[in-house]
């Protein structure tokens, strides 16, 4: 019969002198496996009479035990020895410059949303906030926008179901209704730049049902259309780093601003590229004119005391004509590939000081 004192010890000196996981697997099926020594042991007390077998038994059971407990010790120790190597081999040095290719990238309409709001920022705009959600009098009726007007139409706007039309609600269709509530709650002079999502009924290479727009605002009793023509020109000239950049405006219309203007800047579309200030062409880039003397009134300002201007202008257009994106809808088509290529690393945030693109 075996002694249990010299079984037990080498068992031990097997289990302790596991070094990995798979050997320590090894020891447990040498001593309680189907044909492990301890197993043996345990199938051999059919043999012993009863007085032998109890105390056999109760020693071999005892044994067990203290194996399974040796076996569970010696692997929380195994697995804390692996996670402590596996920490020293996954730790990051935070004091190392980031790697590109672990931060993502910034998608292009964020980015340029930031130089512009930068640049006006310089100029001494703030940025102003509404709902994506608006009513019939701040998206139209307040923006001296007729009833007859197309936009007002289901073909042209997203409306909400309601019982009553008066009340009904929509997408908005411009950032101006900003303007409107702005207005209504914030004494003037007004100063502010309004980026943020719109919404028509439009699909296209150039156009989609949702996209981004900046719209601006200044309101005091001095602003004329020459202060208009000087802001445009220094955000143009500092958007396209371009300081020559050909400018000029062409007459208009627009409901909520008197007189109206469309700003062109100068460009070329030789050999079917388009590149912005060369050449004798003119692309179009934005709306503006001096504000609505109805617009005023619908806020509750006295137009014959204040006067200023507004502007418009699409945010993925332009990120479009400055980093040259063919196509408007893969701004939201999800693909990986393409962020990698026209997104901007995230901790290089636009400003005048260092550079708009970086």
């Amino acid at each position: 019969m075996e002694d249990l004192s010299t079984l037990e010890k080498d068992l031990m000196d097997t289990i302790s002198a596991a070094d990995d996981l798979a050997a320590l697997d090894d020891a447990r099926v040498a001593a309680l496996g189907r044909k492990g020594r301890l197993t043996a042991l345990m199938r051999g007390l059919g043999d012993l009479d009863p007085d032998q077998r109890k105390d056999r038994a109760v020693a071999l059971n005892a044994l067990k035990d203290r194996i399974n407990q040796a076996i569970e010790t010696r692997k929380a120790a195994l697995d804390a020895v692996a996670i402590e190597a596996r920490l020293a081999n996954e730790k990051i040095d935070v004091t190392l410059p980031i790697a590109d290719e672990n931060v993502g990238r910034i998608h292009p309409v964020s980015h340029v949303t930031d130089e512009v709001i930068a640049i006006f920022a310089d100029m001494g705009f703030e940025v102003a906030e509404g709902p994506d959600i608006e009513d019939d009098f701040h998206n139209f009726t307040a923006l001296n926008i007729p009833a007859e007007h197309p936009a007002r139409q289901m073909h042209d706007t997203f409306y909400f179901s309601s019982a009553d039309e008066s009340e009904r609600k929509l997408l908005r269709t411009h950032t101006s209704p900003v303007q409107i509530r702005h207005m209504q709650t914030t004494k003037p002079p007004h100063r502010i730049i309004v980026p943020g999502r719109t919404y028509r009924c439009d699909s296209d290479q150039t156009h989609t049902p949702m996209f981004h727009q900046v719209e601006g605002l200044v309101v005091d009793t001095e602003t004329h259309m020459g202060h208009l023509k000087g802001c445009l020109l220094e955000f143009a000239r500092a958007f396209f780093g371009i300081d020559d950049l050909a400018m000029r405006f062409r007459p208009s219309y627009f409901p909520f601003t008197e007189p109206s203007a469309e700003m062109d800047i100068g460009c070329t579309r030789a050999g079917g590229e388009l590149i912005v200030g060369e050449g004798d062409d003119w692309l179009e880039i934005l709306g503006c004119g001096m504000v609505h003397p109805r617009v005023l009134e619908a806020v509750g300002l006295d137009a014959t005391i204040y006067q200023g201007f507004a502007f418009g202008m699409g945010i993925d257009r332009l990120a479009m004509l400055k980093y040259g994106i063919p196509d408007l809808r893969a701004f939201f088509d999800s693909d990986l590939r393409w962020l990698r290529h026209f997104g901007f690393v995230p901790l290089d945030v636009p400003t005048l000081a260092e550079g708009l693109t970086l």
